[in-house]
């Protein structure tokens, strides 16, 4: 249910790392507690962020959430298809429904944050 290639942020974000560059998403748990969603705010490239900071906002149906950086970094490209078509999250959370990608100013962060076992556990006490 959780790809074991990724992190995971206690907020419900996912990361992905490649090389420098994390990709930022929102997980399964997130995309299914928020119902269908209808409008994204995405962060502005370019932008510096520090882990626990707002990368932006996602409003559903139900609700308007905020999205958190998982690590700090800057960002370098916002997933403009998503603030398109918001329902990409809802339909494919962990592959065209990311959010964005930051160039990690502190890779070591990553390490902080839970697997894939750690993070359905996590979900399952909630």
């Amino acid at each position: 249910m959780y790809p074991s290639d990724r992190k995971y942020h206690k907020e419900h974000e996912w990361v992905k790392v490649e090389g420098n560059v994390a990709t930022i998403g929102l997980s399964n748990y997130a995309q299914e507690a928020l119902g269908d969603i209808v409008f994204v705010e995405l962060p502005e490239e370019g932008t510096e962020v520090k882990a626990g900071d707002s990368l932006g906002e996602v409003e559903s149906v139900k609700s308007v959430s905020p999205i958190y950086a998982p690590v700090s970094g800057k960002v370098v490209k916002a997933n403009g298809e998503v603030a398109a078509r918001p329902e990409l999250i809802n339909e494919d959370c962990y592959g065209g429904g990311w959010i964005a990608q930051l160039d990690l100013s502190e890779p070591s962060q990553i390490e902080l944050l839970m697997g894939a076992d750690a993070y359905e556990k996590y979900v399952q006490e909630m």
